[in-house]
Formats: C-alpha cells, sequence, structure tokens
C-alpha cells in the first residue's frame, strides 16, 4: 500500500507541474555544447519560456510528454516513497527515541530511488524526447520528431529493441540517488524541527512547510545530475544505438564544462525549482495525508475487529 500511495501523490503532483519540466527541459538543451553568445537565445527565462512555446506551439504544448511523465511518477516515486514507508513503518529508520539515522535514511531512500527511476528509464527517455520537440523556429537539441508516446516506444524498440530503451538508465543512477535521499530527508528533518519548536499544531501545515524546505534542497542539490540526464537521453544515437555527441557520463560532464562553463550546470535551476518546489509540496502533502488516513483507517478496522473479537 506504500508504494500505492506514494505512485499516486507524484501523479497528482505531475498533472500540475509537467509544464514546468517542459520549459525545464528547453532551457537545459538551449545553447548545448555551444559557448554563452554564440546561440541563439529563444527562451530568455522560464516566464518567456512558457509564453513562447504558447505563442508557437499553443498552449497544450506546455504538457507535451504528460503520459510518460505521469509513469515516471507512479514507478519512481512509488518505489522511492514505498521503500522510505516501509523502512519507516518497520522502524529501520529511527533510533529509539524517535531521531532519523542519518545513513541508514540515505541508504534506503537513495536505493529506492535508484531502483524506480531505473525502471522508469524508458518513460524518462520519450518523455525527454516529447518535451524537447517543438516547431523550427525555437527548437532547441536534437528533434525526435515522435508522433506519441507509444510510437515514440515502438520507434526506439525496433531501431535498437530492449537495451534502446534503457540507454542511459545507468547514468540516471547519481540523479535518482542525491534527489530521492535529500528531498525525503530534508522534508523529514524540516517536519521534526518544527515540531520540537511547535511552531504549529496543524498537520497540513507542518507537511506544507517541511516539503518547501525539501524543494530547496532537491532543486540544488539536483539541477547538475538533471542536466547532464537530459543530454544524455536527448543526444541522437547512431546505427548501433550509441550516443553521438556523448560517448559516456564523464565524456557528457567535461564536454559541458569545457564549453558552456560551470556554471552551466545550473542552467534551467529557476524552472527547476518552480516545478520541483510545487511537485515536492504537493506530492509530499498528497503523500503524508494519505498516510495518515490510511493509518487512521488501519486502527480503525483493528480497533473495530479486537471489539467484536470481545464481543
Amino acid at each position: 500500500m506504500e508504494f500505492v500511495m506514494g505512485g499516486a501523490a507524484a501523479m497528482g503532483a505531475c498533472l500540475f507541474t509537467n509544464p514546468l519540466e517542459v520549459l525545464k527541459t528547453r532551457l537545459q538543451l538551449q545553447g548545448e555544447l555551444k559557448e554563452k553568445g554564440s546561440h541563439a537565445v529563444h527562451y530568455k527565462n522560464v516566464f518567456h519560456a512558457g509564453y513562447v512555446v504558447a505563442k508557437n506551439d499553443g498552449v497544450w504544448a506546455l504538457q507535451k510528454g504528460l503520459g510518460p511523465a505521469l509513469v515516471v511518477q507512479l514507478l519512481l516515486n512509488g518505489a522511492r516513497l514505498g521503500c522510505y514507508g516501509v523502512a519507516d513503518t518497520y522502524g529501520y529508520l529511527r533510533d529509539k527515541d524517535g531521531h532519523m539515522m542519518f545513513t541508514q535514511s540515505v541508504i534506503i531512500t537513495g536505493c529506492g530511488a535508484v531502483l524506480g527511476q531505473y525502471l522508469s528509464s524508458p518513460f524518462f527517455l520519450v518523455k525527454t524526447h516529447l518535451q524537447s520537440q517543438a516547431v523550427q523556429n525555437i527548437a532547441v537539441g536534437h528533434q525526435h520528431n515522435h508522433q506519441n508516446s507509444l510510437q515514440a516506444l515502438i520507434n526506439i524498440y525496433k531501431e535498437n529493441g530492449v537495451k534502446g530503451l534503457f540507454r542511459g538508465a545507468l547514468a540516471s543512477v547519481p540523479r535518482a540517488f542525491i534527489g530521492g535521499s535529500t528531498q525525503l530527508i530534508s522534508f523529514d528533518y524540516a517536519k521534526k524541527l518544527i515540531e520540537s519548536y511547535d511552531v504549529t499544531n496543524n498537520a497540513l501545515l507542518k507537511s506544507f512547510l517541511g516539503s518547501m524546505v525539501g524543494g530547496i534542497a532537491i532543486s540544488f542539490a539536483m539541477t547538475p545530475f538533471d542536466l547532464i540526464l537530459t543530454r544524455l537521453y536527448n543526444q541522437p544515437t547512431d546505427a548501433k544505438g550509441k550516443g553521438v555527441l556523448y560517448t559516456s557520463y564523464m565524456d557528457c560532464v567535461t564536454k559541458i564544462y569545457k564549453s558552456e562553463g560551470l556554471l552551466a550546470f545550473y542552467k534551467g535551476i529557476g524552472p527547476m525549482y518552480l516545478r520541483l518546489g510545487p511537485h515536492t509540496v504537493l506530492c509530499l502533502m498528497f503523500w503524508d495525508h494519505l498516510r495518515i488516513l490510511y493509518n487512521k483507517y488501519v486502527v480503525q478496522e483493528q480497533t473495530s475487529k479486537n471489539e467484536n473479537t470481545l464481543a
């Protein structure tokens, strides 16, 4: 049940934040492997990007890749939040006083995120392809020109088989581990800090404040890894399914640094936070309250069974 609640919460949040994911992807691909000032700037910032996309591609283009994005959230956060929830329920994350054990929490949460990211990799790949697609005058990065999500999966499979669908999956491990553990642990610590200082007794407000901290933490920690993954997933491939622009994870890192500079790794941090901030808030608040409702239901059911047994 923990896995279902985690996936459902993330999918609910994705419905609201997918447009920001589209804008983030466009900004991350803009000026790929080109020095600053040597390429066309279609998107000046996240707000300008939203206007340009809506004007040239239509308003619905802001929801490009929504189908595979929802599947990604179901698998990724179902595994991540599910592993965290199960581990927390069975006492693997906290000491006898209820304080979080940092090392165990990082390992368990990070591994859950890696599992979910790997399983969702084919859909993450398609999502990136679709979100980068645009009319020619505002296009950035390689254009794969898929008709829809299903056709994209079929095309990739026909060209390179299962291996092609999981291209870049191992490169997603650093992003998943860092992002997954940072978000949940900062969320939990923030909530405990709020409780220790008795800031509020309102469960909804505590979830909101804790998730705001989680959103900030994950945005700064994950943006470089997310940019690298976007570049690796979106690059064109040769007849053997190998990347044309980057031969490996470190090759991608090196080329971005040499061509675009250190700050390039933080391209798209604005929409990254605007997306991950609300997404984290919505996802963790939905998840937190689904768990509260579920635990309340389980207690009521158990109490009812005990009363019937006594009767």
